[in-house]
C-alpha cells in the first residue's frame, strides 16, 4: 500500500457499511428474546462486554454492530465464550481491517520461531483463535463472502502447519539427526517431506470447523539423516508429533483437527509412506474415489517442489487418457449408496445434513469431481482444484449451460455459508440442521432468518435446485439395495448411517464389516487387486451384504466371504455374474452361512466357482447317463496317465460340491444326495478302473482268461454315500487253469499281476496328486482282512465266504455289489454272494454274533454325543446290524430281503412278514431322519458336528431336514429315537 492510499476501513465500519445488502447470508441478525446461546439473555451479555470495554462503547453500539453481537449472543454460545474470554482481543479484531489484520497474523506465523515445543504450540492455538473470531465476525457481519472465509481459514492452516514442520526440522537439526546442507536454514524445503492438504482443505475451501486431511509422504533418497537414525521411524515420529501439535487441546485451545486416513489403505500403512510405496498403491490398487480425492490435492508444507513433482508422476493415475465411464460408473454408485434415513433420502429442513443429503454440498462436489475424472486425461484445463472454479470451466468447455453454473454456484455458497452458521454456534464438525422445536427456531434466527419457515423456504429451494441438476447426471442408475438402505462403504470414515443399518440388518459389529469391505477395496486380496474387480465389487457389494445379512449370522457369514475372497485368483466374472443372479447370489451367502466346509472347497477350487456360474446348478441332478458321460468326456480328452487323474479328481471334487450346493439350497431332497453322491463315485472308479487297466495292460499284457472286478460295500454298496464316506472295496478276480504268466513287455506271475493291478487302483483312487485326492479307500472288509491278499482269486473268495467267513463278515456282504470289471466275471461274483448270503444259518448264533459285534464296536467307538448319528447308541449302526442280521437269519427262505440299501431291505422285511409294521415304520424314519441329517452335517462341516461351534444357519437347515421348531427340540427328539432304536434293538436281535 503506498503511503498516501487511505486507510483500509475497519470491520466495524464494513460491518456497518454492509447494512442489509449482503445477498444471500448473512442477513441482519434478529435479536431472540429469552436466553441466548451463553445461558442468559444477550442484552446482559452485551451490558457486560460493554463494561469491559470502557472505551469502545461507542463503536459497540452502533446499530449494525449492536445487532452482529446480540444476535451471536442468542446463537452460538462459541463466539460469545470467545468474545467474552478476551475482550481486548475482540475489540482489537473489530477495529482492524480485516484483510490487512488476517496478513498480519499469517505473517507472525512466517516468522515464528518459537524456542519449546509448549512455546510453539501456544503461539499457534493464540493466532489459529484470533483467526477464528476475525473471520465469524467477518462471515456473520457480511464483510467477507464465503469463498473468502474459506481461503483465510486455508491459508491459516498452511502457516500453522508450515511453522511446526518448520519447528521440528530445527530440533532435530538441534539433535543432530538431520544433517542440513551448509549454511540451509530451512532444511525443510528441501527434505522430501511432503504434506499433501486433501479434500476442501486442497481447494482452499476450509470450512469454519472443518478437520485438515492431510497425506504425508517421503522421499528416502532425498534424507539427511544420521546413520543410526531411521528413515521411516523419523518421518512417522514427525508426523505423529505434527498431528499432536496441531489437534492437542491446551488451555489455548486447538489448532486444527487432523486426519490422516485419506492415505492409502489406513488400516495397513503407517501415517507417513514413502513415496515408492505410494506409487506402487496408486498404480496397482488406487480406488476411484482415492482418484477423485487426488484432484483437490496440494502440497502444502515441507518439500512443496518435492510434492509437486510427486502429484506430476501420479497424474497418469488421477487424469486417465480415455474417457473411464467403468470409473465414473464406480463414483456414481458410491454416491447412489446414500439412501434413505433422517435427513438422507428426501430433502428436509429438521434434521437435514446439507452435506451429504440430498441437495446438499457433496452433490455439487460429485457434479464436478466426475466430470473431471472422465475429461480431464484429455483437457488438461479441467484439472482443477476450487470447485466454483470447476463449474466456470464446465461452461467454458460446454459440458453444462450457464444457468447450471449460475444455480449451482448460488447454491454452493449458499449451502455453505449455512454450514458455516451450523459450525459456529458450538465450533463442532456438524452439517446436520437441528432437529424441529426450539433448537432449530434458534438455529434460524441465528443463520438471519425471522422465522424457521423462512429458513425451510429457502433451504429447500436451493437443495431442490442441486437435487435436479444432480439427478440429470445420476440418479437415472438402478438402486443398489431393494429397501432404500443407507450402505456407503467408500471413503476413510465409517458412514454413521451405514453402520445404523449394517446393525439392523443383524450385524453385531458393523464396524469391522465396514473395515472388511475397505480392505477389499484397498486391493489386500489377489481378487481384488485390479481396478476392474473393485468397480464390479462397488456395484454388488450392498447386494452382498444384504444376501449375507439374510443368514442366520451375518458376521461368520461375512468372515467365510472374505476368506474366500482371499483364496479366489480372480474377480469380476463372480461381481458381474452376482450383480446379475440374485439367486446365485444367495446361494453363495447360504453357503457362507450355514456350510464351512463347502466354502472352503469353493475358495480353493477355481473349476468349482466355474460351475456354480453355471445357470444349470441348481436344476435336477444329471442322470446316470449324463454323468457317466461328462466323466467320459473329461478323462477321455486326456493324453497321459497322470492327466487323466487329475482330470478325475477335478470332475469329482467339482461335481460332489455340486450334489452339495443342490441339497444346501433345497434344489433335491437330502434323501437323494446319498444315491448322487454313489453314483458319482460309481462311474468315477469305473473309470479310472478303465485308465488303470489299459495303462497296465500296456506294460504287463494280459492274463490268458484272465479278468477281475470291483466290488463295493458299505456306503457305496448300500446307495447312501454322504460328502466326505470313503470307498470300501474288494478286488475279485480269476483266470484261464493254464496261465501262469501275462504276455506283456514286462510279465508278471498270475497272482502277482492282479496284487499289482489292484494295488494301481487304489493308489489311482486315492493318491494325492496336484489336483488332490479324490476317495480314501478302505480295503479291510476283504477275505482274511489285513493279512489278507489284496485281491482275491474267485475261488478262494466262494471257499472263504462259505467257510471262513465271520458272521460280521457276512453281514458287511449284504451291502455288497459289483460296479465294475469283467462282465462275465460279474455275474459269478454276484452269484456267489448270493450263494452265501442265502445259505441256512443258526437264528440263535446269528443274533449272539451280532450282539458281540456291537458291543465290540461300542468299546471301541461307543459315545454319547447324540449327533455321532453312526455310533451312538440307538444310531445308524444299530439300524444296519438289525436289518443285516433279519437278512441274514431269513434269506434262506426269502431271498428277496436281499437289498444294499438299508431302507429298501427294512421295506423288504416288513413286506415279508419278518418284520412288524410298527419296527418297520419306527425304524425306516429314524434310518431316514439320521441319513438326512447326516448328509447336511457331512456337506457342511468340517470334522464331527459340534452343536457349540456350528455355525447357526447349519442348525436351521438340520431343524428344517427333521421338521423340528427349535434346535432344543431336535436334540431332544435325537435321544427320544435314539432311545427307541436301542430299545427295538434289544428285542428283535
Amino acid at each position: 500500500m503506498s503511503k498516501d492510499a487511505p486507510p483500509s476501513p475497519s470491520l466495524a465500519h464494513r460491518v456497518g457499511i454492509a447494512g442489509s445488502a449482503r445477498g444471500l447470508l448473512p442477513r441482519p441478525l434478529v435479536l431472540t428474546s429469552g436466553t441466548g446461546g451463553f445461558g442468559r439473555p444477550p442484552d446482559e451479555v452485551f451490558a457486560d462486554l460493554l463494561a469491559a470495554l470502557p472505551h469502545d462503547q461507542a463503536l459497540l453500539a452502533e446499530t449494525p454492530v449492536a445487532n452482529l453481537l446480540l444476535g451471536i449472543f442468542a446463537g452460538s454460545p462459541y463466539l460469545t465464550a470467545m468474545v467474552l474470554r478476551d475482550p481486548d482481543r475482540f475489540a482489537r479484531v473489530l477495529r482492524a481491517a480485516p484483510n490487512d489484520h488476517v496478513d498480519a497474523l499469517l505473517g507472525q506465523l512466517v516468522a515464528l520461531r518459537a524456542g519449546t515445543l509448549a512455546e510453539l504450540m501456544a503461539a499457534l492455538r493464540i493466532a489459529k483463535a484470533e483467526v477464528a473470531l476475525l473471520t465469524a465476525l467477518a462471515d456473520l457481519g457480511g464483510v467477507w463472502p464465503v469463498m473468502t472465509v474459506t481461503d483465510v481459514l486455508t491459508r491459516t492452516a498452511d502457516a500453522c502447519l508450515q511453522a511446526a514442520i518448520r519447528f521440528l526440522f530445527a530440533q532435530a537439526v538441534a539433535k543432530g539427526e538431520w544433517l542440513p546442507a551448509s549454511g540451509d536454514d530451512q532444511p525443510e524445503i528441501s527434505s522430501g517431506y511432503i504434506v499433501l492438504a486433501m479434500g476442501k482443505y486442497g481447494a482452499f475451501e476450509l470450512n469454519y470447523s472443518s478437520d485438515i486431511d492431510l497425506i504425508v509422504f517421503y522421499d528416502a533418497a532425498k534424507a539427511r539423516l544420521r546413520e543410526d537414525v531411521g528413515i521411516q521411524q523419523f518421518f512417522v515420529r514427525m508426523t505423529r508429533d505434527i498431528v499432536k501439535i496441531m489437534q492437542e487441546r491446551t488451555p489455548d485451545g486447538y489448532v486444527f483437527r487432523t486426519d490422516l486416513r485419506l492415505r492409502p489403505d489406513p488400516g495397513a500403512t503407517q501415517v507417513a509412506l514413502s513415496i515408492t510405496a505410494a506409487m506402487h498403491y496408486y498404480e496397482s490398487f488406487g480406488q476411484n474415489w482415492e482418484r477423485a480425492a487426488m484432484i483437490k490435492a496440494r502440497p502444502v508444507a515441507g518439500d512443496i517442489a518435492a510434492g509437486e513433482a510427486l502429484l506430476k508422476d501420479l497424474s497418469p493415475y488421477i487424469w486417465r487418457k480415455y474417457l473411464d465411464y467403468a470409473a465414473i460408473a464406480d463414483i456414481h454408485a458410491m454416491k447412489r449408496q446414500i439412501h434413505a434415513h433422517k435427513g438422507f433420502g428426501e430433502i428436509a429442513v429438521a434434521g437435514h445434513n446439507i452435506k451429504v443429503g440430498r441437495g446438499g454440498i457433496r452433490e455439487i462436489e460429485f457434479f464436478c469431481q466426475t466430470q473431471q475424472l472422465i475429461a480431464g486425461g484429455r483437457q488438461t484445463d479441467m484439472r482443477l482444484r476450487p470447485t466454483l472454479l470447476v463449474l466456470k470451466q464446465l461452461v467454458t468447455r460446454g459440458w453444462i449451460k450457464p444457468q447450471v453454473q449460475v444455480e449451482l454456484e448460488a447454491a454452493y455458497c449458499y449451502l455453505r455459508t449455512l454450514e458455516h452458521r451450523l459450525q459456529m454456534v458450538a465450533d463442532e464438525q456438524t452439517h446436520t440442521l437441528p432437529g424441529a422445536g426450539d433448537a432449530l427456531d434458534r438455529f434460524a434466527r441465528f443463520a438471519g432468518y425471522p422465522t424457521t419457515e423462512a429458513l425451510a423456504a429457502e433451504l429447500t429451494h436451493w437443495l431442490s435446485t442441486v437435487q435436479t441438476h444432480y439427478a440429470s447426471l445420476f440418479e437415472d442408475a438402478p438402486k443398489l439395495t431393494h429397501d432404500d438402505i443407507n450402505m456407503v462403504f467408500a471413503g476413510e470414515a465409517d458412514d454413521p448411517a451405514t453402520l445404523q443399518a449394517l446393525a439392523a440388518m443383524g450385524y453385531s459389529q458393523p464396524a469391522q464389516v465396514l473395515a472388511t469391505v475397505r480392505g477389499w477395496h484397498h486391493g489386500r486380496y489377489r481378487a481384488v487387486s485390479t481396478a476392474r474387480a473393485r468397480e464390479r465389487l462397488t456395484e454388488v457389494q450392498p447386494l452382498l451384504i444384504e444376501a449375507l445379512a439374510g443368514t442366520s449370522n451375518p458376521d461368520a457369514a461375512l468372515g467365510s466371504f472374505d476368506r474366500f475372497l482371499a483364496e479366489l485368483p480372480a474377480s469380476v466374472q463372480l461381481f458381474s455374474l452376482l450383480r446379475a443372479n440374485p439367486k446365485l447370489l444367495h446361494l453363495i451367502a447360504a453357503i457362507m452361512g450355514s456350510a464351512p466346509r463347502l466354502a472352503r472347497i469353493l475358495s480353493r477350487r477355481r473349476r468349482v466357482i466355474d460351475a456354480v456360474l453355471d445357470p444349470r446348478v441348481l436344476g435336477t441332478l444329471p442322470s446316470a447317463t449324463d454323468t457317466r458321460a461328462l466323466i467320459a468326456s473329461e478323462i477321455g480328452s486326456t493324453s497321459t496317465y497322470e492327466e487323466a487323474l487329475d482330470r478325475a479328481r477335478v470332475i469329482g471334487t467339482e461335481q460332489a460340491f455340486l450334489i452339495g450346493v443342490r441339497s444346501l439350497s433345497g434344489a433335491i431332497r437330502t434323501g437323494e444326495a446319498g444315491g448322487a453322491y454313489t453314483l458319482l463315485a460309481e462311474e468315477l472308479v469305473a473309470a479310472i478302473w478303465s485308465v488303470v487297466d489299459a495303462d497296465f495292460v500296456g506294460q504287463h499284457g494280459r492274463v490268458e482268461g484272465g479278468g477281475a472286478v470291483v466290488l463295493a460295500l458299505g456306503k457305496l454298496g448300500g446307495f447312501e454315500m454322504t460328502a466326505t464316506s470313503d470307498l470300501d472295496l474288494i478286488i475279485v478276480y480269476d483266470f484261464a487253469a493254464t496261465a501262469r504268466m501275462s504276455d506283456g513287455p514286462r510279465p508278471l506271475a498270475v497272482t502277482q499281476y492282479f496284487a499289482r493291478l489292484t494295488q494301481r487302483l487304489i493308489t489311482a483312487i486315492s493318491a494325492p496328486t496336484a489336483e488332490g485326492q479324490l476317495y480314501e479307500v478302505d480295503m479291510r472288509l476283504r477275505p482274511s482282512g489285513q493279512k489278507g491278499p489284496v485281491a482275491t482269486q474267485l475261488t478262494s473268495f466262494i471257499e472263504y465266504q462259505a467257510h471262513e467267513a465271520w458272521t460280521w463278515e457276512h453281514m458287511a456282504l449284504t451291502r455288497a455289489r459289483v460296479i465294475c470289471g469283467s462282465a462275465g466275471l460279474t455275474e459269478n461274483v454276484a452269484a456267489a454272494i448270493r450263494d452265501a448270503l442265502t445259505k441256512p444259518r443258526d437264528q440263535a448264533k446269528t443274533a449272539k454274533d451280532v450282539r458281540e459285534m456291537r458291543s465290540l464296536v461300542a468299546k471301541e467307538k461307543g459315545t454319547t454325543d447324540v449327533w455321532n448319528l453312526k455310533q451312538v447308541r440307538g444310531g445308524l449302526v444299530d439300524i444296519e446290524f438289525i436289518a443285516q442280521y433279519l437278512q441274514l437269519v431269513h434269506a434262506h427262505t426269502h431271498p428277496d430281503v436281499l437289498h444294499t440299501t438299508t431302507g429298501n431291505a427294512l421295506r423288504s422285511l416288513a413286506a415279508a412278514g419278518l418284520l412288524s409294521a410298527a419296527d418297520a415304520v419306527a425304524l425306516g424314519d429314524a434310518w431316514r431322519l439320521y441319513s438326512e441329517l447326516t448328509q447336511i452335517t457331512r456337506v457342511s462341516s468340517e470334522g464331527q458336528f459340534n452343536p457349540a461351534t456350528a455355525p447357526d444357519g447349519l442348525k436351521q437347515l438340520l431343524m428344517r431336514a427333521a421338521d423340528m421348531p427349535t434346535f432344543a427340540l431336535l436334540e431332544a427328539h435325537l435321544q427320544e429315537v435314539q432311545a427307541d432304536v436301542a430299545s427295538r434293538f434289544t428285542a428283535l436281535i
